[in-house]
């Protein structure tokens, strides 16, 4: 299991859409890097003037990520992706 420290955040890239919501079929070719992400685990949060500043993201979000933030990691054969809660844009609601 991988356990972030500090402000950082484990996420799991989404798949890209393979049809566009006309109904257009795109090639592997045309297929954009997603930037939307699932939280699978969060870090503790960072310690500013002694105090634990609280973490705005839980496991399960689905967030925004800035396009080429973060550390590409792959554990137990599956790929991740840990930024910092600061790399993160927005919460998917």
């Amino acid at each position: 299991m991988l356990k972030p420290l500090s402000d950082r955040v484990i996420v799991k890239m989404q798949e890209a859409e393979e049809t566009t919501k006309s109904g257009i079929i795109l090639s592997s070719g045309s297929k954009e890097k997603p930037q939307v992400a699932e939280v699978i685990a969060v870090g503790p949060g960072e310690m500013i003037d002694g105090k634990l500043s609280p973490m705005n993201v839980k496991k399960g979000d689905k967030v925004v990520l800035n396009k080429y933030s973060g550390t590409e990691v792959k554990f137990e054969g599956e790929d991740y992706i840990i930024v910092r809660q600061e790399d993160i844009l927005a919460v998917v609601e």
